[in-house]
């Protein structure tokens, strides 16, 4: 097949390969004559569209003509230009018709029981700087732990660097140097075989900002070291900063009466010296260790997982491949009674009336709709918008208004209803679809994604990103199979056969799924956990789209 029409009432076709003007193309009976070359995951026109006339696709609106436009011409952005319906809260008359889940009802997964009836999928240990003054002691701690507790990457660009210091020594031309030699290099054994690693929490908060800033990063910090595959947590402190320690705690135990994690603190100003508390930390955090360490995985329902889905470095073929295979499982992890996080709200512009549409909870459609209003009017007092949302990269790849962009990204939550809608750092504790308010920056939104209790994330990429996460594992999924031939080394599982025909979505969702069964089981290692992809980037809530 070389074009699909994702909706009956869509009025444009997606290139499924690179298409050559003059082409005549037969679809569900119609057919097509391209004007121009149409690159692959790229639109044309299926009809004439006068100007101003609404451009749809998904079924809705996702832009309108700026000129008069002909059947299989070209849609980019110099014809077409954002734009949506207007929506508003209605009864709920939603109904969901379920995947069948028999494959999965009796499945566990082997996974971290913590004394809160919440399991992980990691058992990690934390560090938590309240202020980015202690970052620097972070890093010296970091080094020493991971180098001498076997939980450094690799040493092979250190060995890389050290060929090319001893060629430049000899005087030797360092551009004739092989460096594919060092491209297996052993790793030092770890110790702690029951402690999948050891996180930092480094960012560039806590003081200087507002005192809102700071409230938010604790809320957010407190979050992560109550997340289900959190073990223990060391904080270090400075002492004077924005961000005290007791706030820290107090959020803390507000977010968690029964907290019972080890909790280590480290203020500077009260120590002897920096030496004194380096040592005191690495030192009381190694006897935490080896108490984590006597934890072990056991056999868990399957819903007792929270997945989040994220979508960036987003291609045409997203919202048609990777989003709803992911949706899929989305769809199949909610039947079977565990809770999935959708959340970059503004790339949910667009999609807001078929979210609606599926909340029986009125509170939670109203929330939603606040969020997504206040949200797009911040955006608009600086200057941007939600329409500014799709980058160069998108753009390029046929995601030309942000309303396609948000349409097709909506698909990774699935088709069930939605049962809650949850603010920066709120808490999923309803089964099923929730939504998590953050933006659509990479990073960010897998920050907030984890600290509303995501244990696995499911992150789809049409154009490849190396984004992870330090206490959450994070999955990539491809939505072609170019890229997996090219970026290899990251990507855990690809869509490609949705395009070309081999699979169907509802195939792709269940190995997909089953994937994340072997993820949560440390069975299977996701490419961005074993390269130490520990992106954490707080959300400051200012405008980030």
């Amino acid at each position: 097949m070389q074009v699909l029409k994702v909706h009956p009432q869509d009025n444009v076709l997606v290139a499924l390969q690179d298409l050559k003007k003059g082409t005549r193309l037969t679809y569900e009976g119609a057919v097509y004559s391209l004007q121009e070359d149409i690159p692959a995951k790229h639109k044309f026109f299926g009809r004439r569209l006068d100007a101003g006339e609404a451009v749809i696709m998904y079924g809705v609106i996702v832009g309108r003509a700026q000129h008069e436009v002909t059947t299989g011409q070209w849609m980019n952005t110099g014809n077409v230009k954002h734009d949506t319906s207007p929506y508003e809260y209605h009864p709920y008359r939603y109904v969901w018709n379920p995947p069948d889940v028999s494959r999965f009802a009796e499945r566990t997964f082997m996974g971290y029981h913590r004394s809160d009836g919440r399991v992980g999928t990691a058992n990690y240990w934390l560090f938590i700087p309240t202020v980015f003054c202690e970052n620097r002691n972070l890093d010296v701690i970091r080094e020493a732990l991971h180098n001498e507790l076997g939980y450094a990457v690799t040493d092979k660009y250190k060995a890389k660097t050290r060929i090319l210091r001893e060629w430049y020594e000899r005087q030797n031309d360092v551009s004739e140097v092989d460096l594919t030699v060092q491209e297996s290099v052993v790793p030092v054994d770890r110790l702690f075989k029951h402690v999948d690693g050891i996180k930092f929490l480094n960012h560039q908060g806590g003081c200087g900002g507002t005192r809102q800033d700071a409230a938010v990063l604790s809320k957010l910090l407190a979050a992560y070291a109550n997340h289900p595959n959190v073990a223990g947590v060391t904080v270090l402190s400075l002492g004077c900063q924005n961000l005290q320690v007791r706030d820290f705690v107090e959020d803390l135990k507000q977010l968690n009466p029964t907290f019972d994690k080890p909790l280590l603190i480290f203020e500077q100003q009260q120590a002897v010296s920096e030496e004194q508390l380096i040592t005191a930390a690495i030192h009381q955090t190694f006897m935490g260790l080896v108490e984590a360490n006597k934890l072990l995985r056991q056999p868990a329902p399957l819903h007792k997982l929270t997945i989040g889905v994220k979508c960036g470095g987003s291609d045409g073929f997203s919202g048609i491949s990777a989003n709803p295979a992911v949706g899929y499982c989305a769809d199949l992890l909610v039947a079977l009674g565990g809770t999935v996080l959708l959340a970059e709200f503004p790339e949910l512009c667009g999609a807001e009336q078929n979210l609606l549409d599926r909340m029986p909870d009125e509170h939670a459609a109203r929330k939603f709709m606040a969020l997504m209003q206040a949200y797009g009017a911040a955006a608009e007092r600086v200057g941007s918008g939600f329409h500014m949302n799709p980058s160069p990269g998108n753009i390029k790849d046929g995601l030309i208004t942000d309303a396609i962009k948000s349409n097709g990204a909506a698909k990774k939550g699935g088709t069930s209803p939605i049962v809650d809608v949850l603010d920066y750092t709120e808490q999923a504790n309803k089964p099923g679809l929730n939504l998590v308010c953050t933006p659509g920056n990479d990073v960010e939104a897998t920050t907030g994604k984890a600290a509303s209790g995501a244990t696995l994330i499911l992150f789809t990429t049409g154009l490849g990103t190396p984004t992870g996460n330090p206490v959450c594992p994070v999955i990539k999924v491809a939505t072609n199979s170019r890229l997996t031939e090219r970026m290899g080394d990251i990507i855990d599982i690809d869509c490609g056969p949705i395009i070309n025909g081999a699979k169907t979505i509802a195939e792709m969702g269940e190995e997909i799924l089953e994937y994340c069964i072997k993820a949560a089981s440390g069975e299977v290692i996701p490419h961005a956990v074993r390269l130490n992809q520990d992106d954490f980037i707080p959300w400051k809530r200012g405008v980030s789209l």
